[in-house]
């Protein structure tokens, strides 16, 4: 049994599931623009379309201590040197510390959180990113992930964050140390929509296999059990 309930407005954390006693947790990071200071809000469409993948971790999971939750974005922009959703995601697992302490996170982020995840990997209590058609610029720093296990995802047909960068990232990860993996998804786009169910089932099995070191034991999608 399980408690749902969320933070006071003004937190970078949302939990969506708070069991009574964590003993690990995943937070989901939706997508966002390069630049733009508006207010983000819960019904924009990047953010909604997280809820699937909300629902396939909370379904797939044999675990009962595991939180889920989400990072809420002061603004739907990165916004240049400010990087407005990487100084969030840090709000958010400081405030997850502060409310069930030093357990082991995994952050899952699509696009823009995807770039905020990977950045937040330096992060002592992150585990490891699974990472959907991540915005990761030539440049992006990779010594950081050092002994990190990042998963990368990314659809051949994406024509809003470049596959082929995705795949540098992992070289230079994997040169930096870091255990970095890269699926790529025949045919799948940007919002993946293309074969939605092989997105929300991979993504949760890789987050099962971040979260446990046997494997993917204890986090597995129905479909494929």
């Amino acid at each position: 049994m399980s408690a749902r309930s969320g933070p006071p407005e003004e937190g970078a954390l949302l939990v969506r599931r708070r069991p009574r006693r964590a003993g690990a947790a995943v937070l989901v990071l939706h997508g966002g623009r390069a630049e733009s200071r508006r207010t983000a809000r819960a019904w924009h469409l990047a953010a909604l379309r997280m809820r699937p993948f909300l629902r396939t971790l909370d379904a797939a999971t044999d675990r009962d201590d595991v939180l889920l939750g989400q990072v809420r974005y002061r603004s739907r922009g990165w916004n240049g040197a400010a990087e407005d959703p990487l100084r969030d995601t840090r709000r958010a697992l400081a405030e997850l510390h502060a409310l069930v302490g030093d357990v082991p996170v995994v952050l899952l982020g699509h696009s823009m959180g995807g770039r905020a995840a990977l950045r937040a990997a330096e992060a002592a209590q992150v585990r490891g990113v699974v990472a959907l058609a991540p915005w990761v610029p030539p440049g992006e720093p990779v010594a950081h992930l050092r002994d990190r296990r990042i998963f990368v995802m990314h659809g051949s047909r994406d024509r809003v964050t470049d596959p082929a960068e995705s795949a540098a990232y992992v070289s230079r990860a994997r040169t930096a140390g870091a255990r970095a993996d890269l699926l790529v998804v025949p045919g799948g786009d940007h919002a993946m929509l293309r074969r939605h169910a092989h997105w929300h089932r991979r993504a949760a099995t890789a987050v099962g296999d971040l979260l446990s070191p046997a494997g993917t034991a204890g986090f597995r999608p129905a479909a494929e059990r």
